[in-house]
This record gives C-alpha cells, structure tokens and sequence, in this order.
C-alpha cells in the first residue's frame, strides 16, 4: 500500500482499484463487460468524493486482456481487484460462468455471485460496497 504525502505532514493514502477485460483485436470488448467498465467508473467517482475527506485517493488501473490470453482462461476478464484482493473476496461473493457473446465469441465468460443474486456485470454498488470495506481496512 503506497502513501504520498500532503501539506502540514499529513498522508494521504492510495486505494488501488484494477479492473480487466477482453479488448479483441478490433478493440472491442463484449457488453457485460462494457457495463461494468461504466459501472466501475461511476464507482470510482463516487468513492473518490467519499474517501477524499478521509485521507483516501483511489486510483483506476483500465487493464486489457488480449484476444489469446482471453482464449486460455476466459474467467480472468471482467476482473476487479482493490488493493490486490478481489471483488469477490470483499463482498462474500464467487466467480461463477456463463456464455458470452459479441467479442467473447462462445466462451463462458465470468459471473458474480453473491448470495442468491448473480451478476453478469458487476453493478456499481458491489464495487462501492468492496471500496467501503477496503477503506474500512486501511483505517485501521
């Protein structure tokens, strides 16, 4: 966990969120994936104005996965972490599969599951949910 420094001594903290997804050949990525990319983004504004008070900054990391290393292991994309632990692990959920399209071809690409619910797209509360939980954890 990194830290930098502002005025009169005090530490700002750094959260680091990365998000990755299936960005083919043609630049394109599949619409779960999509609507988890916008979900994510309005996640991370929000937490930005909760956490800034806090001493919290969160950084976005937008990593892409190739179209052959989609096709090894199609359950890496649409992956969360914050501060190097998943989106699952955060908000007591699984991974779990099913089948794509557009981009992702036929591939059986990853779910969310928490509790009842599954989630093809990871919906912006879970993200702010596990954002929460991750300041929580670096208050201390």
């Amino acid at each position: 966990m990194n830290s930098i420094f502002l005025d009169e001594g005090h530490v700002m903290k750094k959260m680091f969120v990365k998000w990755q997804r299936l960005v083919n050949d043609e630049g394109a990525t599949c619409e779960r994936c999509s609507c988890t990319g916008d979900a994510t983004g309005n996640a991370i504004g929000k937490l930005e104005r909760v956490l800034a008070p806090l001493g919290i900054e969160v950084s976005l990391e937008r990593a892409e996965l190739d179209q052959a290393t989609f096709s090894g292991d199609p359950l890496q994309s649409n992956r969360i972490w914050i501060n190097g632990k998943s989106l699952e692990d955060w908000v007591g959920g699984s991974t779990g599969q099913s089948q794509c399209c557009d981009a992702c071809g036929d591939s059986q690409c990853r779910t969310l599951e928490v509790g009842s619910n599954t989630y093809e797209a990871v919906p912006e509360e879970l993200i702010i949910k596990a954002g929460l939980l991750a300041a929580a954890e670096m208050m201390g």
